[in-house]
């Protein structure tokens, strides 16, 4: 999108752990890792070997008539197949056997045991695939959550949303576009829950969206073998220029009480965050008593108090000129 700044996300080689750690990490911005070994999966998960060794467990499906899948309005249906029947269809261009229409596109966010309480672990669900994948140790054992598939069909673009732990997703096969948005960005994003609005990124409709063209976007297109780094609470969109297979690893960076112990997706704000969200809500309400121009006045008070209060590193012109334009 040519309105946008555009900024690059730079790339690191043969990074381990201590280099991650100091040089990295601290910056808490998305970073592209190179030549980090990744197992013999970077050969090994030709189509042909995923179907013979992925069996033909259950998985469930995204499966879509669009490849650009809108998860706010639920563009998409979910069905079940066996793993490797699958993986045999994402692989194809044009379908004999589909759902919806011979080019139809799926995507695979693989589950838990336990869908509601498990989180997802290659090792448990794919234990012989797992074999071939190592998990880059830049993080302590006891702070792992979770190991994901992200396997999809050719050209399928995912709708841009933010996790709340740090990640790791090591593109095993095939080349995938990621573009990146700041949690400074939030406000141009038009957020409702943990999703953007926005979903075409690249030509957006600016008369819906006018705030948009403030977000800076960041770029970088994942080769078989490469990492990258998303700290958690960056906005972040992909799209697979071919059939790949990925793997997201997540883990506890905050304390554990932090995080909300029913979420098995790793993807719920965390308990503070609920509680003052929950508590903004009813504060709203309140307002609603107010009439309309003392409810803005009041609301444009508050605004104040939490940027003063909660805002990083915000200076109060800017502050000023957020309101002076709302």
């Amino acid at each position: 999108m040519d309105c946008q700044e555009k900024l690059e996300v730079p790339v690191y080689s043969d990074v381990d752990r201590e280099t991650f750690l100091r040089d990295i990490y601290p910056l808490r911005r998305p970073a592209v890792l190179k030549r980090v070994p990744l197992g013999p999966c970077v050969r090994a998960w030709t189509v042909s070997y995923l179907v013979q060794k992925g069996g033909d467990r259950e998985v469930k499906v995204h499966v879509s008539p669009d490849p650009r899948m809108d998860f706010l309005h639920k563009n998409f249906v979910y069905r079940t197949l066996p793993f490797d029947k699958f993986i045999q269809r994402a692989a194809e261009a044009k379908h004999s056997d589909f759902f919806i229409s011979e080019d139809e596109s799926y995507y695979l966010r693989s589950l838990g045991e336990d869908v509601r309480k498990e989180p997802a672990d290659l090792r448990k669900q794919f234990p012989e695939l797992a074999k071939d994948f190592h998990v880059p140790q830049f993080f302590e054992p006891e702070q792992f959550f979770s190991s994901v598939f992200r396997i999809s069909s050719p050209g399928l673009q995912l709708w841009t949303h933010y996790d709340i732990m740090d990640n790791l997703l090591a593109q095993v096969t095939g080349r995938k576009r990621v573009v990146l948005y700041s949690p400074k960005d939030a406000l141009y994003l038009y957020l409702t829950g943990d999703k953007s609005e926005v979903l075409d990124i690249d030509t957006p409709d600016l008369q819906l969206y006018p705030e948009f063209v403030k977000a800076s976007r960041y770029e970088c297109i994942l080769e078989p073998g490469d990492l990258l780094f998303i700290p958690a609470l960056w906005f972040h969109n992909t799209l697979a220029l071919q059939f790949g297979v990925g793997v997201n690893v997540f883990w506890r960076h905050l304390p554990l009480e932090t995080y909300d112990k029913k979420d098995p997706y790793g993807n719920k704000d965390p308990v503070a965050a609920t509680r003052a969200l929950q508590s903004l809500e009813r504060t709203l309400g309140i307002l609603e008593e107010l009439p309309p121009d003392y409810r803005d006045f009041y609301a444009r008070r508050m605004v104040l108090r939490i940027q003063s209060r909660a805002y990083l590193r915000q200076p109060m012109k800017a502050v000023q000129a957020n309101l002076d334009t709302a």
